[in-house]
């Protein structure tokens, strides 16, 4: 996500950081390239135009203050005026005060709305506010029967009527089926076009007029950059959406819809979409992108993600057994790297640690398919070898490499990097993690 726009951006600024005086002609020079990346990046360009007018006026003039180099302010110019672009502040779902809160989920065919509302019925369970599912879709077919295998998997009530053409009634009829489940949060998940249509409009007109929702959620594909724009105006314009969820933004390197949606719309981006999962759906922090595009880190959803996957009572035992004299074996290992998995895709973990690029990312050649390799040697020894690693002779590596379907290399990989890693844990237990170097090698431990 934002992969491209990010190594651009922050190359441009280096070349700034550097300098003693920020002069009118060398700001104007940067500011020149910002543009072209932008523009690149699939940002509108009356939009880029506002945004530069605003940094200039900020950054022409700036005096070197202590310990803080113009440069160095310039970012930070830059970072504010991306976050005023991205919509300033994170916009939380507007729950009603008496229940049920009704959600309608609009949009195009193909942008991914019946997944999306699965995605959002399982993280509002997880925030208690007991989700219902409403098929509204009656034109594609197998959409109510889509949507029902979702809300199994989330384990939450769904309302579909295959008899029915009067999407009105059938969601109607929903609300009612949802206070009798004791729902408290309507999702109703409407039909889509392949564009947008007068007929499809006047249907959810209908439904607005009807239902008076508290959230009408545009759910956009992000990669399709101005075509989203375009689109949320056409829905804005028709309907005053109160908010979007952008999909498919782990596939989007340049990030030009999130970037323009709020300043053409001035509706906020709730969630983004960051992969197939359902759990892969994330607030929107403004803040935090920005962030996250001039490389500085996400640190708070970096926790956040741990304390959701991390089981806490598993995590105080391992830290105990790091103190201990006998240490992490191979089955505390196995563990503690399938709560690491639980957090996703190794290389959006890893993206939100400040410092870290995408160049540092590629180069890094970040495969998740090696921890599912580690995980398979693990369970191919005994209950003994993983105990006692020192167990494991010629003989027995042969048999785990041919249990596991890997090389006898990388079990001997496995095994000499596991020890590094114990002779690392211990010197934690003993400093407290100050001064602490780790290895970071090649083989089955992906850095």
């Amino acid at each position: 996500m934002f992969d491209e726009l990010s190594a651009k951006l922050n190359a441009t600024l280096q070349k700034l950081t550097g300098r003693g005086v920020l002069t009118e002609e060398a700001v104007k020079e940067g500011l020149r390239e910002i543009r072209r990346i932008l523009l690149e990046a699939d940002v509108s360009f009356d939009l880029t135009r506002d945004f530069l007018e605003r940094v200039q006026a900020k950054a022409v003039g700036v005096t070197q203050l202590k310990d803080v180099r113009p440069g160095h302010q310039l970012v930070k110019i830059v970072y504010d005026e991306l976050v005023a672009m991205l919509g300033e502040k994170q916009a939380p779902i507007a729950h009603a005060t008496v229940p049920p809160t009704i959600i309608l989920l609009v949009g195009l065919q193909g942008s991914g709305k019946t997944t999306t509302a699965g995605k959002l019925a399982k993280r509002l369970k997880q925030e208690q506010k007991a989700p219902f599912l409403v098929a509204a879709d009656v034109y594609r077919p197998a959409a109510i029967e889509q949507l029902q295998t979702l809300g199994r998997q989330v384990d939450v009530g769904v309302y579909g009527d295959t008899g029915s053409q009067d999407v009105v009634k059938i969601v109607k009829q929903g609300i009612v089926e949802a206070g009798k489940a004791r729902g408290r949060t309507v999702l109703v998940d409407t039909a889509g076009r392949l564009q947008i249509d007068e007929e499809m409009m006047n249907e959810l007109r209908k439904l607005k007029s009807a239902l008076s929702p508290h959230e009408i959620l545009l759910v956009a594909d992000g990669m399709t950059g101005q075509d989203a724009v375009r689109i949320a105006k056409g829905f804005h314009d028709a309907l005053g959406i109160t908010g979007v969820i952008l999909t498919k933004m782990d596939g989007d390197a340049r990030g030009g819809a999130a970037l323009s949606i709020y300043g053409v719309t001035h509706a906020p981006i709730k969630y983004i979409g960051v992969g197939e999962r359902l759990e892969a759906l994330e607030p929107f922090y403004p803040d935090r992108l920005a962030g996250r595009i001039l490389q500085q880190g996400d640190i708070l959803s970096l926790v956040e993600k741990a304390q959701g996957a991390v089981d806490e009572k598993e995590a105080e035992r391992l830290a105990k057994k790091v103190t201990s004299k006998k240490g992490l074996d191979l089955t505390d290992f196995l563990g503690a790297m399938k709560q690491m998995q639980k957090m996703g895709p190794l290389k959006n973990v890893l993206g939100m640690l400040p410092g870290v690029n995408p160049a540092m990312l590629q180069a890094a050649k970040l495969d998740d398919k090696k921890l599912k390799h580690v995980e398979a040697i693990v369970l191919s020894m005994t209950p003994k070898e993983r105990s006692n690693p020192d167990l494991i002779n010629g003989q027995r590596r042969l048999r785990i490499a041919k249990g596991s379907g890997r090389t006898v290399q990388e079990v001997n990989t496995l095994l000499s990097q596991f020890k590094q890693m114990q002779k690392v844990m211990k010197t934690v237990g003993k400093t407290g993690g100050m001064g602490l170097k780790l290895p970071f090698g090649r083989g089955p431990f992906p850095g």
